[in-house]
Order: C-alpha cells, then sequence, then structure tokens
C-alpha cells in the first residue's frame, strides 16, 4: 500500500490512514485529493525554515533571511527532496496522468508539500519539523553557512552543479557609456542554455544581477518586483 510506504519515508505511524491517502491523491484521480494539504503544507514547510534561518543567523537582516528561504523552500528544491525520498514512486494519479519522471516539476514539490501538511494535522508541529529539517538538511547547510545570501552567483553553481550537472558561465553581452561610468550587460550560459542577461555598473555586479536572474528562470528563486522590466536593468541612454 502506497500509504504504508509513505509512513515509512516519512518516518512516522499515522493515526489518521484517510491523511495519508489524501497527500498522496492528485486531482486527476479523485475529488477528495491534496491540494488543501499542498496549502497547508506549503505555510507550514516556509514557517519550520524562517525559524530554523533566524535561530541559526542572528545576525542577518530580513532581506538576507527572505534571500535564503527563497532558495530553500523553492519548488525545484521541494521536487527534488520528494523525488529523493520517494513521494513521487507513490503518487495515485489519473488514467490522463503518466506517473513517470516527466511529471511537471510542480506537481512533485506539491506532493512534498501536503505530505508535510498531513504530518502536521496528524503529528503536530515538533513532528513535522523534524522531518522538515532532516529532509532539507543539506539544501539549508549549503545555503546558510557558505554565505551565499550575499552572492548569487555561489548560490547559482551550487544549484547548477546539484541540479543541472554543470557549471555556470558568464558571457559579456554587451556595455555602454563612457569610460569613467560604464555599464556592462553580461549572461549566464549553462549547458548551452542562455539566460537573460543584466546590467551593472562593473562587470562582477552585472554577473551577480545575471546569477539571479538564471535563479529566477530555473525557479530557485521568486522574482523580485518588477524583475521583468528591462529599463530597470539597462542603462540610461
Amino acid at each position: 500500500m502506497p500509504s504504508s510506504q509513505l509512513e515509512s519515508r516519512l518516518r512516522y505511524e499515522f493515526r489518521n490512514a484517510e491523511l495519508l491517502r489524501q497527500a498522496l491523491t492528485h486531482r486527476s484521480h479523485s475529488a477528495t485529493h491534496n491540494e488543501r494539504l499542498e496549502f497547508l503544507g506549503d505555510s507550514i514547510l516556509g514557517l519550520v525554515i524562517c525559524e530554523e534561518l533566524f535561530s541559526r543567523q542572528p545576525t542577518w537582516l530580513e532581506g538576507d533571511l527572505t534571500k535564503v528561504k527563497s532558495v530553500v523552500v523553492s519548488r525545484k528544491v521541494c521536487a527534488y527532496i520528494a523525488d529523493e525520498i520517494g513521494l513521487t514512486d507513490l503518487l495515485i494519479l489519473g488514467n490522463g496522468v503518466s506517473a513517470n519522471s516527466d511529471l511537471p516539476m510542480s506537481l512533485r514539490a506539491a506532493v512534498f508539500e501536503s505530505a508535510i501538511g498531513a504530518l502536521y494535522l496528524d503529528g503536530g508541529l515538533e513532528v513535522t519539523r523534524r522531518f522538515v529539517l532532516e529532509a532539507m538538511a543539506e539544501t539549508i547547510d549549503e545555503c546558510a553557512e557558505s554565505d551565499t545570501h550575499e552572492n548569487f552567483k555561489s548560490v547559482l553553481q551550487q544549484h547548477a552543479q546539484r541540479f543541472l550537472s554543470a557549471s555556470p558561465r558568464y558571457e559579456a553581452l554587451d556595455e555602454q557609456g563612457p569610460d569613467h561610468s560604464k555599464c556592462f550587460e553580461v549572461c549566464v550560459v549553462i549547458s548551452g542554455e542562455r539566460f537573460p542577461g543584466a546590467w551593472g555598473p562593473t562587470k562582477k555586479q552585472a554577473e551577480q544581477s545575471a546569477a539571479r536572474r538564471a535563479l529566477e528562470v530555473l525557479g530557485a528563486l521568486e522574482p523580485e518586483p518588477n524583475s521583468q522590466d528591462d529599463s530597470e536593468r539597462r542603462p540610461a541612454s
């Protein structure tokens, strides 16, 4: 039974077996599906990660905490963990949805969040916190212990190596302005894929901005307000 396998992978024995089945059921299969649990689990996940970062990094400001949290709880990371601990394989899908490695990232991330929601309802916050911190320990450590909160290039390097088995490179696209006040445009290239360019007053700052844009496209960071407004990135003519 998928439910007993889920208990094994979550290392927790449920009192309410129906919560288990609901956590694994996609809306294509049944009217009783996991979207409500996903909604709850998303909030619980955010709470646990925020509390962990707040405790671990007492000198960080709100912006630093927000940047790292957005990486740790991104759909890309949640989908990866769902695959790693075997939740994706247990999904109960309708006939119109293929149960294979091509499942959308959003669907794979959702089962991780719905499992968190089910754990919270059945076992409470402490049980859920232990599971989340154990499952996400590697990602939290990578982001929180290497100053990546200020270095999007470092975040992208780790993300690309972990999820894409590749390293990013930076390509100069353009430069404008007089010698004493130049602006530079740079883009990221990973495995032949070119990501949107970004401008900066120095090449290093342009590379940081380009790394952030690549992370946004990859789903590892939430886009900043107006992040797609090219006028904010391009130097004034």
